[in-house]
Formats: C-alpha cells, structure tokens, sequence
C-alpha cells in the first residue's frame, strides 16, 4: 500500500497520454502529491513514455 497513490497515478498517465493537455494537467498534479523519491521514479517512467510518444514532450516544460 506504500506506492498506491504511485501506481495509481501512472494508471492515470498511461490512460491519458492521448491527449497532451490532460496529461500535462494530471502530471502537475502527481508532482503536487507525491513523495520526493516517487517523483524520481515518475520522471523516469514519463521520460521513458514520451520516447514512445513524441508529442508528450511539452509536459515537462512545466
């Protein structure tokens, strides 16, 4: 249960990567709530999924 809110979120990432608006909305918001060592994790998982979707890439400008 340590990582709940960890995973959850990246269920939401994943769900919404369609769309870059929402994606960057959700990303501000699990960089507002989670632990310190889980938004390491979290940039490297969006750094792996904006390799496999290009036109994610402006979310990290926030």
């Amino acid at each position: 249960m340590a990582r709940a809110m960890y995973d959850y979120t990246l269920s939401i990432l994943e769900k919404v990567s369609f769309d870059v608006h929402l994606f960057t909305v959700e990303f501000q918001k699990a960089l507002k709530l989670l632990l310190p060592h889980e938004i390491e994790d979290l940039k490297v998982y969006v750094m792996e999924l904006i390799k496999q979707n290009p036109q994610l890439a402006p979310c990290l400008s926030y």
